[in-house]
């Protein structure tokens, strides 16, 4: 997945990163800014997981949202 893509479609994105991850909040969401290492930090705060957690529900959700994007 091009994070740099996500980055500039991150109004778009974030609908989906939303429906994902419900509780990350709007202003969270505008803070992250399509930036990779800022949504797994949230993710790992907001849903009180270890790091690890956070990046493999990252990974997937990349690989799920490519595939979606692509069909």
């Amino acid at each position: 997945m091009n994070w740099r893509r996500i980055e500039g479609d991150w109004n778009n994105v974030k609908v989906a990163v939303s429906e994902q991850w419900d509780l990350l909040s709007d202003d969270q969401l505008d803070r992250i800014g399509g930036k990779r290492e800022q949504l797994v930090r949230c993710i790992q705060e907001c849903h009180g997981m270890i790091r690890e957690d956070a990046e493999r529900q990252v990974m997937a959700w990349e690989m799920r949202y490519a595939f979606l994007e692509y069909r």
